[in-house]
C-alpha cells in the first residue's frame, strides 16, 4: 500500500517514470514554464545575482560613458579623414555640417609606413624599459632598507614616499627650475666647483637624463610602497631558519626574498609601465618633446597632432591613439603569459 501512496504521489508531481520517458518542466525562477527547456545562463545569473548586478550597474554606465563611448568615436575617427578643416562645427550663427570621409585603414598605413611613428616608439621603448627598470631597483633597495628596525625609520619614509602626494605638475615645474641653464640649482653647484654648465633641456642627450631622472623621481615612491608591502608579507620565520643553517645575506635575498616579492613585482612593473609609456605630463610639462623632437613620445606626438599643428589632424591623432592601446594590450597580453608560463598569475 506503501509503495503504491509512493508511486501516485510521483506521477502526481510529474516525476518521470521508472523508465525514463518523461518530459521535464522548466519550474525554476526566471524559466519558461515549457516543458523540456531551460533558462540561459545570462538568464539565471540575472535572477539569481540581481542585487550584484544592481550595484555594479551605476559604474558600468559610468564607464560605459567615459571610455567606452570615446573609445568608439575615436575608433572610427582613425577610419576617417577628419580634421579641423572638415569636422562639424559652429561659427557665429553659421552651422557647418561635417564634410570628412571613411578612408578606411589609410591612416594607419601612412603612421606604419612613416619614419616618424617607428623614431618615436623607439624613444617611447628605451624612456619606458629605463624608468621602470631604475625605478623599481631603487624602490626595491629603498624597501629592504626601511624594512628594518632603524632609528627614524617612520620619518624616512613620509619623506621619500613625500615626492607620490605632491601633484605632478607641482614637482615637473620645480625640477624644471633645477634644470634653468642660467639661475638653476644644478648649474649653480657646478659653477661652484670650477665647472661650465650643462644646458640641461636644450641639449637633446641631456634632456632624455633630465626627463628619465624626474620620472624616475616620481616612480619611486610607487615602488618603495608596494615592495615594502611585500616585504612585510614575507614570514620572518624563513630569514630565521635560513639564518640557522648559515645562509648569507645575498642568499637569503635571493631565494627568500625575490620569490616572496615575485607577485607583487609582477603587478607594479605591468602597472608602471604602461603609467611609464603614457606618461604625459612629465615629457610635455619639462621639455615639450623638444629640443626639437629629441624627448617626444608617442602619446606627446598624439596630443601634438590634434591640438597644436594646423589644421589639427583628429584622424591622424586618434589612429596614433588607436596603436597606442593595440601596442600596450599586446604588451599586457605577452608578459601575462610570460608569467604564467613561471607558474605566477594575476
Amino acid at each position: 500500500m506503501a509503495v503504491e501512496t509512493g508511486q501516485s504521489v510521483a506521477k502526481a508531481a510529474g516525476a518521470p517514470s521508472a523508465r525514463g520517458h518523461g518530459r521535464r518542466t522548466d519550474n525554476t525562477p526566471g524559466g519558461t514554464g515549457r516543458p523540456g527547456t531551460q533558462p540561459g545562463r545570462l538568464r539565471r545569473a540575472l535572477s539569481t545575482h540581481w542585487y550584484a548586478w544592481s550595484m555594479v550597474a551605476p559604474v558600468v554606465t559610468v564607464i560605459g560613458v567615459i571610455i567606452g563611448y570615446p573609445l568608439l568615436r575615436g575608433v572610427y575617427l582613425s577610419l576617417t579623414d577628419a580634421n579641423e578643416a572638415n569636422v562639424e562645427r559652429t561659427i557665429g550663427v553659421n552651422h557647418i555640417p561635417a564634410t570628412y570621409e571613411f578612408v578606411g585603414l589609410d591612416n594607419y598605413r601612412a603612421i606604419l609606413t612613416d619614419n616618424v611613428f617607428w623614431d618615436r616608439l623607439g624613444w617611447t621603448v628605451v624612456w619606458t624599459v629605463t624608468c621602470v627598470a631604475l625605478s623599481f631597483s631603487l624602490g626595491l633597495v629603498l624597501a629592504n632598507m626601511l624594512n628594518r628596525k632603524i632609528k627614524g625609520r617612520g620619518f624616512y619614509r613620509m619623506a621619500l614616499i613625500l615626492p607620490w602626494a605632491v601633484p605632478a605638475f607641482v614637482s615637473v615645474f620645480t625640477w624644471k627650475l633645477l634644470f634653468n641653464e642660467r639661475s638653476g640649482l644644478f648649474n649653480q653647484l657646478l659653477a661652484g666647483g670650477g665647472i661650465d654648465g650643462i644646458s640641461w633641456l636644450n641639449d637633446p642627450t641631456w634632456a632624455k637624463v633630465s626627463v628619465i631622472a624626474v620620472n624616475i623621481w616620481l616612480g619611486v615612491p610607487f615602488m618603495l610602497v608596494a615592495m615594502l608591502g611585500g616585504l612585510q608579507s614575507i614570514p620572518g620565520e624563513l630569514y630565521e631558519a635560513a639564518e640557522m643553517d648559515g645562509a648569507s645575506a645575498w642568499q637569503r635575498f635571493r631565494h627568500i626574498t625575490l620569490p616572496g616579492l615575485r607577485p607583487v613585482a609582477s603587478t607594479v612593473i605591468l602597472l608602471s609601465a604602461i603609467w611609464t609609456f603614457n606618461m604625459f605630463p612629465v615629457i610635455f610639462l619639462l621639455t615639450r618633446g623638444g629640443p626639437g623632437d629629441a624627448t617626444e613620445i608617442l602619446v606627446t606626438y598624439a596630443y601634438r597632432l590634434s591640438f597644436v599643428v594646423s589644421p589639427r589632424d583628429f584622424a591622424g591623432s586618434a589612429a596614433w591613439g588607436v596603436l597606442i592601446l593595440a601596442l600596450l594590450s599586446l604588451f599586457a597580453v605577452v608578459y601575462r603569459r610570460a608569467l604564467k608560463k613561471q607558474g605566477d598569475m594575476w
